[in-house]
């Protein structure tokens, strides 16, 4: 109970510095909903070349995942922030688990990405998008695993870098591999074997086919289970990391 206490302590003070400044929310969610209706009818007369009759089934749950992996990476520049204030120092001299101080936060960007992920579907459904409730519901928590280890990593890189100029160059090189090597916006399959091959040894190219084979209503193949796999590993190894570094720098 004590820590769920002070969890809640640490997410209720991030909600409302969230809640004074949303901007920071709409442009995370911006990038898909404008991938979603610019690039997403290009895909219309390509569905039937990866096998899908829908297009928009196909492509909103790769920027489902998009969106919890890209927008959760950049969770970390405001934690930078606070540690420049003093918060973080702050928050260390207290008797609080290093944990909770981590998860109060993961908590909050675990509410934002789910608030944009159900905006991000009901545009999705509006455009034409055919998924079974079941299905959405399992692709959404997929992408709250990815958003979680994605914004726990983030924290972890702040406090370990303590530096947007150095963090930002870091996010961008992962962030590229993971954009062209995951297929998320296009199908791996239409790309070279050797392309292909590398593309296997990509964790999110699993989670991304996870999610599509949940929003197509099909649990009973192993593109899930390798999705969930990883997804459910990653989350593991990050929190590891997040909690280490949060202890680490009590010491």
């Amino acid at each position: 109970m004590r820590f769920l206490r002070e969890s809640f302590i640490i997410f209720r003070r991030q909600l409302r510095m969230n809640l004074r400044n949303p901007a920071w929310v709409l442009i995370g969610l911006m990038q898909p909903v404008l991938y979603l209706f610019l690039f997403g009818p290009l895909l219309k007369p390509m569905a039937k070349q990866f096998g899908y009759d829908n297009a928009w089934t196909f492509f909103v749950p790769g920027m489902l995942v998009q969106l919890g992996m890209f927008g959760a990476f950049f969770a970390g520049f405001g934690l930078i922030s606070e540690w420049r204030d003093g918060v973080v120092e702050a928050e260390r001299v207290t008797p609080a688990s290093r944990t909770a101080l981590l998860m109060g936060r993961l908590w909050r960007d675990l509410l934002q990405l789910f608030v944009q992920a159900m905006v991000l579907v009901g545009l999705g459904y509006a455009v034409g998008m055919e998924a079974p409730a079941r299905g959405v519901v399992a692709g959404v928590v997929l992408t709250l695993l990815v958003g979680g280890a994605c914004a726990a990593a983030s924290n972890a890189l702040a406090l370990t870098t303590k530096s947007e100029d150095s963090m930002a160059p870091i996010i961008n090189v992962v962030m590229m591999p993971v954009l062209l090597l995951s297929g998320i916006l296009l199908p791996m399959t239409l790309g070279p074997k050797w392309l292909e091959r590398t593309s296997d040894f990509m964790p999110f190219r699993w989670i991304v086919d996870a999610v599509r084979s949940s929003f197509l209503g099909d649990f009973g193949n192993d593109k899930l289970l390798w999705g969930t796999g990883w997804a459910v590993l990653l989350f593991a190894l990050a929190m590891w990391w997040g909690t280490a570094t949060f202890r680490k720098e009590n010491a």
